[in-house]
């Protein structure tokens, strides 16, 4: 059985100061259990690159993620972010021999505490503001389900106070890849300005 080629796909942490100083929160939105990936699971907004995310940015995948996934927060929970925004803090592919695999550019966006979210209501059902600490330990009691990306994403943020800290963190931290070795992952052949600040 041949490998199936992972689908380029971008996802957001989005994150806000709590209303208690010194905790940070972060956008969590619970997918409809009938979808085949990743049903009933909680995650971060963001989805698959799609055909037209290509246009105008010469066929450049970062380029693209970055427009997927503006538009993907807009369509499942309903906020307007900017591309100069958004930090690519990691790059996650699905291991082989797995019925879907997508090779998903991460990304850290601030929105302030009044950000207003609304879910579609089809693809996402429920959202949830809530701390790095709390979400790992409802996964833990096994109240929520967490994707091992997201989980893995939430235990690096876990200790950060503020979104100052958190951005400070994510433009100082080398961009975490997995696999390390990963062929999907080419950045400066995929547009991604190693050469400029984050």
């Amino acid at each position: 059985m041949s490998e199936m080629t992972p689908v380029p796909a971008a996802t957001v942490v989005v994150a806000r100061d709590s209303a208690t100083q010194g905790s940070i929160e972060i956008l969590l939105l619970r997918r409809n259990s009938k979808l085949v990936f990743h049903g009933g699971h909680w995650v971060f907004p963001g989805g698959r690159v799609d055909q037209a995310d290509f246009e105008g940015v010469e066929g450049l995948e970062y380029r693209a993620a970055l427009k997927a996934a503006v538009r993907e927060t807009k369509e499942e929970a309903g906020l307007d972010i900017g591309e100069s925004q958004l930090i690519h803090t990691a790059h996650w592919t699905t291991p082989p021999h797995l019925p879907r695999r997508f090779c998903t550019w991460f990304f850290m966006c601030p929105v302030p505490r009044a950000a207003n979210v609304v879910v579609d209501n089809a693809e996402i059902l429920e959202h949830r503001w809530i701390t790095p600490q709390a979400a790992l330990a409802a996964s833990k009691a096994e109240e929520i389900v967490l994707p091992q990306p997201t989980k893995e994403t939430l235990k690096g943020i876990a200790q950060i106070s503020s979104v100052k800290a958190l951005l400070d963190w994510a433009a100082s931290t080398p961009v975490h890849i997995f696999p390390d070795d990963s062929p999907f992952y080419r950045p400066q052949e995929m547009g991604y300005p190693l050469s400029e600040p984050c």
